[in-house]
């Protein structure tokens, strides 16, 4: 923007020299340079819209990671909380509490969240992270399935998949949650990586390098929790 003024001021300038100059009548008199009518020609205005165009394809973009970046903690916070419901709500439910857990749990327990909308109802209905995609189907949503831990079965654990997920979220949406999941995947620029496994032995630390250099630039990239 500070390039655009710098232009406008500059053609404002000429613009009040061509106004200064007084121009001779056919009878040698001198014209009054306050009669002269300034403004920017159609070259100039061209320039200037020109410089806008370019500097909002710039600028656009910026902005749009500037917003996904600022929204990674209010999902967060919503994603956080309906993991501590799902904690809650296992308890005494035996050795697979997640055996039955499917999209509507995830509708119910998001339905009222900051950023992560729901549309729909039921198991079919969509849980819109808001950090990329089009918030719908398989991108841009959330989804949930039962896992496991290793050495018991299907349902000892509960996994939330983001897909579509922008490249501004990375790393900062793994870090966010990685003390509360135990199994923690990246993909985007290629297969699945695992950044944190609390189950393998030696349990695997968070890595925060390795995440971010699991994402692709735009919203290309995938990210799996598991929680116990």
């Amino acid at each position: 923007m500070r390039a655009i003024e710098c232009v406008i001021n500059e053609m404002r300038s000429q613009a009040s020299e061509r106004e200064a100059v007084s121009y001779p009548t056919h009878k040698g008199q001198r014209r009054n340079p306050r009669k002269k009518q300034g403004g920017f020609s159609l070259v100039e205005v061209s320039i200037v819209t020109a410089l806008m165009v370019i500097l909002a394809i710039i600028g656009v973009p910026a902005l749009e990671a500037y917003i996904i970046e600022n929204k990674i903690p209010k999902v967060t916070a919503d994603m956080q909380r309906f993991v501590s419901r799902m904690k809650v709500a296992a308890i005494g439910g035996g050795a697979a509490p997640y055996s039955g857990i499917d999209q509507r749990a995830l509708v119910n327990g998001m339905r009222e969240g900051a950023v992560v909308a729901v549309h729909g109802t039921g198991s079919t209905a969509d849980v819109a992270h808001g950090l990329g995609g089009q918030g719908q189907g398989q991108s841009g949503t959330i989804l949930i399935e039962p896992d496991s831990v290793p050495g018991h079965g299907s349902g000892s654990a509960f996994r939330l998949t983001l897909t579509h997920v922008s490249h501004a979220a990375c790393p900062m949406l793994a870090t966010a949650m990685q003390r509360m999941a135990s199994l923690i995947s990246v993909s985007g620029s290629g297969g699945l990586v695992t950044v944190k496994d609390a189950f393998s032995d030696p349990p695997l630390v968070y890595q925060p390098v390795l995440a971010d250099a699991q994402c692709a630039s735009g919203d290309r990239n995938r990210f799996v929790f598991v929680f116990k």
